[in-house]
């Protein structure tokens, strides 16, 4: 058998299939995708297909169920070039669309690196989430850039991770909208409810100031590395996988605490004892474009936020003063102080307030309705023409 796919439970037979060509393992850090794919997944089949594994094994296709959730993983034969192999990948997404009996589905693409594995495939839609600026990251291919032109040439409609991302793609398609970060407030406001102290970081001293997220060329290891000298009071607590960066570089200080990948469920629980939440991105190309799903979670969870100017930080949030942005050692340290020192206040219950009322606009569920809408929309409507587009990216609406 070249895979097998256990059974999804009944989804609504109007509803088209979903098939989504991910770069990020499903079980990664739970983050845009798997926001949305588990909403999808409520009234259609979704089919969630990783990047391969590759063995000595003959080529097969694993799949197994994650809540409503298929996630397929090719597992494919090593020492072909990409271009084989991913010519075997497409044969084997073919076969899953037969004998699963796919007559009508959607594509979803994540990557545009793995669009030669679609060559099989007759999707009714094909949408592109632009996520992030992959191009921009450490290690990119040179040919992602020539991939997602031919992306953009076959999509109905694009999605981007953010209002600055869509700036710099609502030009070259006509059916463009943003989506940026959304929330779940219910689970991220358990912080504020007192949680037990997880035991990794139960014997910390106060104040702790915590980053939680990937590790990697995004993150400004020298901002920290220099904070914890300013500070050595200040305890940092940075959560995450370490990414494409050597972790023999990172910063070392009795005061900087390294507590690895958490699950989702368990974030709230780490923040419940935070007395500032970090966004301490790096400027640079990797982060020109990025919109930090944790910015509105941290807000949920009633911690102040300190970020560096990363644009769709600046905008909504610093503009609304919901946030801090400081760039720079000195101007970073005073804002966390400034949070500290806000701790307590009526000034901090204001703040608090306001954010409560802005993410009130926001929400996972939201934001998958109208992207399905859209979707709806670009299956009716020649692929060419422009619709109107839904910008939620200062009222409410992805690393």
């Amino acid at each position: 058998m070249p895979y097998s796919v256990p059974s999804a439970g009944p989804r609504g037979a109007s509803v088209p299939a979903l098939i989504v060509l991910a770069h990020l393992r499903w079980d990664f850090v739970f983050q845009r995708p798997q926001h949305l794919m588990t909403r999808a997944a409520r009234d259609r089949a979704v089919y969630y297909i990783e990047e391969p594994v590759f063995g000595t094994h003959d080529d097969h296709l694993v799949c197994r169920q994650e809540g409503v959730v298929t996630v397929c993983t090719p597992h494919l034969r090593a020492g072909d070039p990409p271009a084989p192999s991913q010519a075997r990948t497409a044969g084997l997404l073919s076969r899953l669309v037969a004998d699963e009996g796919l007559v009508e589905y959607d594509l979803w693409v994540y990557t545009p690196m793995e669009l030669p594995v679609t060559a099989g495939l007759r999707p009714r839609v094909t949408v592109y989430d632009c996520m992030d600026e992959l191009a921009n990251f450490k290690g990119a291919p040179p040919e992602l850039r020539a991939r997602e032109a031919e992306l953009f040439a076959r999509a109905s409609v694009v999605f981007t991770g953010g209002q600055r991302l869509y700036e710099a793609k609502a030009e070259r398609h006509p059916n463009v909208h943003p989506f940026a970060s959304s929330v779940e407030v219910q689970h991220f406001s358990q912080a504020r409810a007192g949680l037990t102290d997880p035991a990794d970081q139960a014997s910390l001293p106060a104040p702790r100031l915590g980053f939680y997220g990937v590790i990697d060329e995004r993150f400004d290891t020298a901002l920290i590395a220099e904070l914890a000298s300013r500070r050595p009071e200040w305890q940092f607590v940075l959560i995450g996988p370490v990414v494409k960066i050597d972790a023999a570089e990172l910063p070392r200080a009795a005061n900087i605490h390294y507590l690895g990948m958490k699950d989702y469920a368990q974030l709230p629980e780490y923040l419940s004892h935070w007395d500032v939440a970090l966004l301490p991105f790096a400027r640079n190309e990797a982060t020109e474009f990025i919109s930090p799903t944790k910015t509105p979670e941290y807000l949920a969870a009633g911690v102040p936020v300190v970020s560096t100017g990363i644009r769709d930080v600046v905008r909504p949030y610093g503009d609304l003063n919901l946030a801090r942005i400081a760039d720079g050692p000195a101007a970073f340290e005073a804002a966390c102080q400034s949070a500290l020192d806000e701790a307590g206040t009526q000034a901090a219950q204001d703040r608090q307030c306001r954010a409560d009322a802005y993410l009130a606009g926001l929400s996972w569920d939201h934001t998958w309705a109208q992207m399905a809408e859209l979707i709806e929309a670009a299956a009716t409507s020649d692929a060419h023409l422009s619709i109107p587009a839904v910008h939620t990216q200062l009222v409410g609406s992805d690393d």
